[in-house]
């Protein structure tokens, strides 16, 4: 069920949920490779119930991902089945795993990203254009179609040349996918398993497999909503085509 106007749907433990935060005013929310590689260790670190108010410096000199060894045993908030970072705004895809985790998560991430980033660049205010969104997974189509979308469509729409140009290469475009560092689809099609992801049921892995497993579908995928831009899947976007 749906809750006209509001941001964010109700929903419980076990929900699967896509959640989309952007920048205020249409603002880039990451300047430079620092910026993005900050925001990929907010998504692993700042996902746990333990609260560490000067987290960033009781990492310096760890490896990457790596946990401090005086930190208790992680207890995540939520599970990351699936992200997509671009320079103005970011999709997740999320397990509920314990009540209100999304919320406290998506709070205490954005209020961490909204603080680097001002002390970084001398700006005033919050980062991000007012509360995130959030909507339900209801079904396996939806499940694949945010596969799609959050994991191909968004990130070709970094490709050179935007979409129109990954339809008409996509071959290249493809490849370019799998290699962009800033988005799960690199590690799923690697085959990898960066700590960010948690997805022991395989629900996004079952869909996306590996090497080229997806690339068919997601070239059909491409060339259909190239098409109908989206239609009938407006909702589960939470944003235009």
């Amino acid at each position: 069920m749906y809750y006209g106007g509001m941001r964010v749907e109700r929903f419980g433990v076990g929900s699967i949920v896509h959640v989309t935060q952007r920048g205020a005013r249409g603002m880039d929310i990451v300047r430079d490779d620092l910026d993005r590689s900050r925001t990929m260790r907010t998504l692993f670190y700042l996902n746990d119930a333990h609260t560490d108010p000067y987290w960033h410096q009781s990492i310096a000199g760890l490896q990457p991902f790596e946990r401090p060894s005086h930190w208790p045993e992680r207890e995540p908030l939520v599970r990351i089945l699936a992200w997509t970072l671009l320079p103005n705004h970011f999709h997740l895809l999320v397990q509920e795993i314990r009540e209100g985790g999304t919320a406290k998560f998506m709070q205490r991430l954005c209020g961490s990203l909204s603080t680097y980033f001002n002390k970084k660049y001398d700006e005033k205010g919050s980062l991000f254009q007012g509360s995130y969104h959030g909507r339900t997974v209801s079904d396996e189509e939806h499940s694949r179609y945010l596969a799609f979308y959050i994991l191909v469509k968004n990130v070709l729409d970094m490709y050179p040349g935007g979409l129109g140009a990954a339809q008409r290469n996509f071959d290249d475009a493809w490849e370019w996918a799998k290699r962009y560092p800033y988005s799960s689809l690199r590690d799923h099609a690697a085959g990898a398993s960066l700590p960010i992801v948690d997805d022991p049921d395989g629900l996004v892995s079952s869909i996306v497999g590996t090497g080229d497993a997806y690339k068919q579908e997601a070239r059909d995928l491409l060339d259909f909503h190239m098409v109908e831009r989206g239609k009938g899947f407006n909702v589960l976007m939470l944003e235009p085509w």
